[in-house]
């Protein structure tokens, strides 16, 4: 569905179709509630072309269809096999600071800092590196990034002016006491998480 035209005077203008980042963590997280295994497993062909890239793509607007389903699959990716969706919190940056291990996580771990490096220098979006940085949070059994926040970041990527990559180094090295405070205040909305454990379980009885 697309907006409709604007008549002003003789010329028609068309209005875009807004993107709408909150409303595609919503649907991914519905497709997990609902057990529809089927599209999550369609979003995780990187190739794309199914319908589920395309009803993912729709949340993208008129600009940034191919990004939106870009980030679904990696959702669905850090979901496969689990039933509860995450709703994750704060960015990538802080996020992979919880990659890692007893020997040392973020900043404190040789992979994680790698990861992350390669992440924050490239100059486009660096979708192959923030597959691996979801793989690994998924296997630390870490919490993802916000996948709203990690999407308009990500929209942001080309835009000088917001330094997302910079802000992303910044939140990665953060110092641990400094960090504590940041993720608190970047937290998912509360009950987040623990409201979509209850709908799962309310959808297992129904």
């Amino acid at each position: 569905m697309t907006e409709p035209p604007v008549r002003t005077g003789a010329e028609t203008v068309r209005v875009p179709f807004p993107h709408d980042s909150a409303g595609l963590t919503e649907w991914l997280a519905a497709l997990l509630r609902n057990r529809d295994y089927g599209t999550l497993a369609e979003l995780r062909r990187a190739r794309g072309g199914t319908n589920a890239h395309i009803r993912a793509g729709w949340y993208g607007g008129d600009e940034h269809r191919d990004l939106f389903e870009r980030v679904a699959f990696l959702f669905a990716v850090y979901h496969q096999g689990r039933s509860v969706p995450s709703y994750g919190g704060g960015s990538l940056g802080a996020a992979a600071r919880r990659i890692g291990d007893g020997a040392g996580r973020g900043p404190d771990n040789p992979g994680a800092r790698r990861l992350l490096a390669r992440v924050v220098a490239s100059r486009r979006i660096p979708w192959r590196h923030l597959q691996h940085a979801i793989v690994r949070l998924r296997s630390c059994e870490q919490p993802p990034p916000s996948w709203t926040d990690l999407t308009e970041d990500l929209i942001k990527w080309d835009d000088r002016r917001e330094r997302v990559s910079y802000r992303w180094s910044v939140e990665f090295h953060m110092p641990a006491s400094m960090a504590r405070g940041a993720m608190h205040a970047s937290a998912p909305r509360p009950g987040a998480d623990a409201q979509t454990e209850r709908n799962a379980r309310k959808d297992s009885t129904s």
